[in-house]
């Protein structure tokens, strides 16, 4: 993929989407993932993880990705925000349903994968606890990653036993919807919610490399799982994030600087 600086952004009009370039983070693929579902263009822009990225703060003031900044609107980084942006800009079938109590639903599952306390922050907390304790790991630089993460120890102490509510509660999901001959999570078809289970699962399921290459540290870690999780990994989990990618989203996954 080909990223602009900051500083061209800037110039530009139309959507730009601030994504970090070093790894498929959840958050800034399933940002990246909506809106093409939703047909609409942007102009991927450049952000260094870990980096103070100054200029990237001084036009959004957030220093981490995703960002979406659409003409002189003010910029949106929550998975929530960026949704509604990508419902109001595109175009085709939306991607949260009709139905008042359907689209609550897909909202709810989306705020247990993305939000705070939720799936991927309960799970990266876990991932980065891991690679503190790897032979031979940065102890500063993890350090750092920890403080931004907001990994307390209660924090960590809570999280695997919210990661295995969700997937639990996602498999069952699946298996009623199955039951009511339906390939989605809410309804009859594609919803939010699919696509953010799709980008999370990576989390705890990396795509094969000729589909996601990433850095193998990172895939050791997201691989390695206590047996707890791993048994609270439903193979129903696993084939319905393969359909969406396969089906909606689309591969090989394209994110790495050219």
């Amino acid at each position: 993929m080909q990223y602009i600086s900051v500083a061209e952004a800037r110039k530009l009009s139309g959507l730009r989407l601030v994504l970090s370039t070093g790894s498929p983070g959840p958050w800034g693929i399933s940002a990246r993932a909506l809106f093409t579902i939703r047909g609409v263009p942007f102009v991927p822009v450049r952000q260094e993880p870990m980096q103070a990225n100054e200029d990237l703060v001084a036009w959004t003031g957030r220093r981490n990705a995703p960002v979406a900044v659409y003409n002189d609107e003010p910029p949106a980084d929550g998975w929530l925000e960026i949704l509604n942006l990508a419902e109001r800009l595109g175009s085709g079938p939306s991607l949260l349903p009709e139905d008042p109590i359907d689209r609550a639903l897909a909202v709810g599952f989306s705020a247990e994968i993305c939000g705070a306390g939720g799936f991927g922050w309960s799970r990266r907390i876990t991932m980065v606890a891991g690679g503190m304790a790897a032979p031979g790991s940065d102890a500063d630089a993890m350090a750092k990653i920890a403080a931004g993460y907001g990994m307390r120890e209660d924090a960590l102490r809570e999280a695997p036993g919210r990661i295995i509510g969700i997937l639990q509660g996602l498999a069952t999901q699946l298996r009623n919807q199955r039951d009511a001959c339906s390939a989605y999570l809410v309804g009859t078809r594609l919803s939010a919610c699919d696509v953010h289970w799709a980008c999370f699962s990576l989390l705890v399921a990396p795509l094969p490399p000729e589909d996601c290459p990433m850095p193998e540290g990172l895939r050791a870690i997201s691989a390695a799982l206590p047996e707890a999780l791993h048994e609270a990994l439903d193979p129903i989990l696993i084939a319905h994030r393969d359909r969406v990618w396969e089906q909606h989203i689309g591969l090989p996954l394209d994110y790495q600087e050219e």
